[in-house]
């Protein structure tokens, strides 16, 4: 930005059966989805540090296409999401988390695949930290990431919304 105007950030609080989160999106994309029953606070400090300077602005219609994803995803008509990213890191962390949109639903990787995949076979560690830092849960599937033994590990959601979101994915893939 040219620094005379403001960014302009998008936003919207979701709720949907017993979800409840906030998302924002830029002009370019979503670029935030929050954790589940989190405050306004967690989108607004994102937001600060993130994109500094920008302005929150409350528009429930135009985040509506995002809304309309999530709940088909949340509801299981919905297996990829087709509306862009605006995604805010480092290179490494955009590879890593479009790396992440590549697992399939219903399947998981560990953190040591997604490093293979993305061809840095020793950065298993700085794959997990730019898993953590990912900005869009959900949307960007890094509920899919688990440990390489199998067990569940952090999630910046919690591991209860982990856990809900991997159940969901199952039980989809079993209806079929």
């Amino acid at each position: 930005m040219n620094g005379s105007a403001q960014e302009q950030i998008y936003w919207t609080r979701f709720v949907h059966n017993n979800w409840d989160l906030f998302m924002a999106a830029t002009i370019k994309g979503l670029c935030y989805v929050g954790s589940d029953h989190r405050p306004f606070d967690e989108m607004a400090d994102w937001v600060s540090r993130r994109l500094p300077g920008s302005l929150l602005i409350q528009d429930d219609a135009r985040m509506e296409s995002y809304v309309r994803e999530l709940r088909e995803y949340l509801q299981g008509e919905r297996k990829q999401f087709a509306e862009a990213c605006d995604f805010r890191g480092t290179p490494f962390q955009v590879a890593v988390w479009n790396a992440l949109g590549e697992i399939p639903y219903g399947e998981t990787r560990s953190y040591s695949d997604l490093a293979l995949h993305i061809q840095r076979p020793s950065s298993v560690r700085a794959v997990g930290t730019a898993i953590g830092a990912n900005p869009v849960l959900i949307t960007v599937p890094c509920h899919r990431v688990i440990g390489k033994n199998g067990s569940l590990t952090g999630y910046r959601g919690g591991l209860e919304m982990k856990t809900r979101l991997l159940q969901l994915e199952q039980l989809s893939v079993t209806d079929v």
